[in-house]
């Protein structure tokens, strides 16, 4: 399969990693089932996410995490887009996969959506781990946003690892009606700092299509799978926009 396209297919992740090139990837993003234990649905697709334990979805990812590493290239990148019920068993497989000294980041995507309860704190955000190939070659580009201090305001600064991105109400105009859509301003930051112009971003559980969509509007190129062929067809549909 040649690296010099952008594509995306309907396979599922470990079967479409085996057929890329080792050392081929800038940037490896995927927003994985998270294992809430139901489906999850939208008016444009559904899927169902539940394993029947946390070992069980952890021995899952390890094995597709292992299969890909190899495809990286040594000034590449891997973040991992997940929440409380298994940042912390995904951060213990990173460590013991490519090494303690690989990690650069935990980066919190905070938000506002979303329901409290009566019994803990308000659950407002995604996890991202960031790790590299090698410590000492990784690309990065530090992000600028807007200050909100007064004594810089109007000006931009860096990024921090707190990210202040709304997340899709229904009434945006980029959702596509697709369960777990994330904003393409989030993956247009992540992209434009972790991969470098015309580099190569995989993600292998696309879902609407997000990732795709915003390596291409940054001038990257990208690579794809999701094994849910509904997700296939909303992914296009919005790459052919573009065009």
């Amino acid at each position: 399969m040649s690296n010099a396209m952008s594509f995306v297919e309907n396979a599922e992740w470990l079967e479409f990693v085996s057929l890329l090139n080792v050392s081929s990837i800038d940037m490896f993003y995927v927003d994985p089932p998270f294992n809430t234990g139901k489906k999850q649905s939208g008016n444009a697709g559904s899927y169902q996410d539940s394993w029947a334990t946390t070992d069980a979805w952890v021995e899952w990812f390890t094995e597709r995490i292992a299969a890909t590493i190899p495809k990286i290239k040594e000034t590449g990148s891997l973040l991992i887009h997940v929440d409380w019920r298994t940042s912390h068993r995904v951060r213990m497989v990173l460590d013991q996969l490519l090494g303690e000294d690989r990690f650069v980041n935990h980066l919190v995507w905070r938000y506002g959506l979303g329901g409290s309860s009566p019994r803990r704190f308000a659950r407002k955000h995604d996890d991202i781990l960031f790790y590299c190939i090698d410590p000492k070659q990784y690309y990065f580009e530090p992000p600028m946003v807007p200050a909100t201090s007064n004594r810089l305001k109007g000006k931009l600064k860096k990024a921090t690892d707190v990210l202040d991105i709304p997340t899709l109400n229904n009434m945006a105009d980029e959702r596509v009606g697709y369960p777990t859509q994330k904003p393409l301003a989030l993956l247009e930051l992540l992209i434009g700092a972790c991969c470098p112009a015309n580099g190569l971003v995989y993600d292998p559980c696309f879902g609407s299509g997000t990732t795709l969509v915003a390596a291409k509007k940054t001038g990257r190129r990208y690579c794809g799978c999701d094994q849910n062929p509904q997700a296939v067809k909303v992914a296009q549909s919005r790459l052919a926009e573009i065009d």
